[in-house]
This record gives C-alpha cells, sequence and structure tokens, in this order.
C-alpha cells in the first residue's frame, strides 16, 4: 500500500500534467486561430472568384440568359417582321455578348428608318425601337412619286402625290446634293408660303425655282438665307409681277417677262 508520503507526490505530478495539458490546448487554438486569420482572406478570395467564373460563364455562355425573342416598336412604314429580318438577331446567343450596335447599322439601312435604338431586355429579349422618317414633301421621279425627309433621303412609294406635300419636280442634272438642298428649301418655309406652292423645280444645287399656285415663279437659289428669302418674298407678293428673283434676299427683283420654262 503507497505511503501517505508517495500519495502526496502524484497528487501534484498529476496537476502539473492537467496544467500542462491545458496550456499545450491553449497554445493549440491560438496557433489555429493564427492559421485560421492568415487563410481566411485567400479563402474569401477563392469563393468570391468561383462566383464571379460561376456568374460570367451563366451570363455569357450559357443557355440561361440567351436571347428567346426580339421586341420591336415604332414601326409604321415598316412592319416589325421587316425589322427583324433586317436586324438579323442570333437566336439562343448570349444575350451579353449580342452586337447591339452591328444590329442598329442593319436596321437603320432600311430607307424608312432615320434612327434605331437597340437595347438588352433582361433576361431574354432584345428591344428595338425604330423612328421612321417623316416625308416633307414628294419627289416626282421619271413619274414615280416618292417621299423625302428633310434630310433629302428618299424613302418610301406614293401611289399619287399627297395634296399636303410640296412636290419636288427634277431634271437629269438633278443629284442627290440637290435634293438635300430643295428638302431645306421646304422645311424652311413658312405655313402660309407652303401653301401656296404648287411644286420646286430643282436642277441644282443653287437652281430652285418655287412654282405658285397661280402659275407665279420665285427664284430661290440655294437653301442658304431662307428664312430671309420667305420674309423678303412675303413682302413682294403684293406685287403685280409673273417673276420674283430672291435668290439675293438684299437685293430682290421682279419681272413681268415669262422666263424659260423652269420644269413641266
Amino acid at each position: 500500500m503507497p505511503s501517505l508520503l508517495g500519495r502526496r507526490r502524484a497528487e501534484p505530478d498529476r496537476t502539473q500534467d492537467s496544467a500542462s495539458l491545458r496550456t499545450r490546448r491553449r497554445f493549440a487554438r491560438r496557433q489555429w486561430r493564427r492559421r485560421w486569420l492568415a487563410w481566411k482572406p485567400l479563402l474569401a478570395l477563392l469563393v468570391v472568384l468561383t462566383l464571379l467564373a460561376g456568374g460570367a460563364w451563366v451570363v455569357f455562355f450559357s443557355r440561361y440568359l440567351a436571347v428567346q425573342g426580339v421586341m420591336v416598336s415604332g414601326t409604321g412604314l415598316l412592319s416589325a417582321d421587316d425589322v427583324r429580318m433586317a436586324a438579323r438577331v442570333p437566336d439562343a446567343q448570349p444575350l451579353a455578348r449580342v452586337d447591339l450596335v452591328g444590329i442598329e447599322r442593319r436596321v437603320e439601312a432600311l430607307a424608312p428608318v432615320a434612327d434605331a435604338t437597340v437595347a438588352r431586355q433582361w433576361p431574354d429579349q432584345i428591344s428595338i425601337v425604330v423612328e421612321e422618317r417623316a416625308a416633307v414633301a414628294v419627289v416626282d421621279i421619271g413619274g414615280r412619286i416618292r417621299g423625302m425627309d428633310d434630310g433629302g433621303v428618299i424613302f418610301r412609294d406614293y401611289p399619287r402625290a399627297p395634296r399636303n406635300l410640296p412636290l419636288v419636280k427634277t431634271t437629269g442634272r438633278t443629284g442627290g446634293e440637290a435634293l438635300s438642298e430643295a428638302a431645306l428649301v421646304v422645311s424652311s418655309l413658312p405655313g402660309a408660303l407652303a401653301r401656296r406652292v404648287e411644286y420646286l423645280a430643282v436642277v441644282t444645287v443653287d437652281q430652285i425655282t418655287l412654282v405658285l399656285r397661280d402659275g407665279r415663279q420665285v427664284l430661290w437659289g440655294s437653301a442658304e438665307e431662307s428664312d430671309a428669302k420667305a420674309r423678303v418674298l412675303a413682302a413682294l407678293l403684293d406685287e403685280p409681277a409673273k417673276v420674283y428673283d430672291v435668290s439675293v434676299p438684299a437685293q430682290p427683283t421682279t419681272s413681268q417677262l415669262d422666263p424659260s420654262a423652269p420644269l413641266s
């Protein structure tokens, strides 16, 4: 049977072992915390990169966010199908990778389209908003009546000339630049004067003549100073004459002589 002294010696040893164990455990916990604090930012970065990579794959490469349809608005002369055919939006391509600029360019190549706005409509649609051209005059080209916008662009056909639009008559010498100039003249005419115009005879850029409904003619010249020309003409029309020359608005003239027929 162990002596009392032996038991007393054994008890401090067990106490020392227990204290040593607690110390080692505390040290291990501190070491684990230090290692965790060191690895924690790296693990967080890895999680973020994984999420970003997964998100990028879903957005740019998967079929979950791919094109399923094309919404078209703003059409009148054109149909929505006309616009879709011109747009050539790739079906089932990831929406994020669709070339919006290319679609806009193809839609705006349609003659009646003045402007097109293309946007992504998440999760799976392309939106195309069309602004069509508005006719400011009609042009008689070899007996074919066509609509012209304020930029001189010919973009549509008419079965007959609308009564509310000025008529532009051309010759074989009339080019696209002259038509653009005529469109500027038409756009600048005050409403009261525009209603008195039967047609515009356009030969070249600076040979534009207004033929009024009563047969009188106005030598307009180019579109430069059109506002001043309109004001001068308004004052001159009360004077009896057959021809009014406002091509130089600071020096207008009138004549009773018939000029050479501008166009028939």
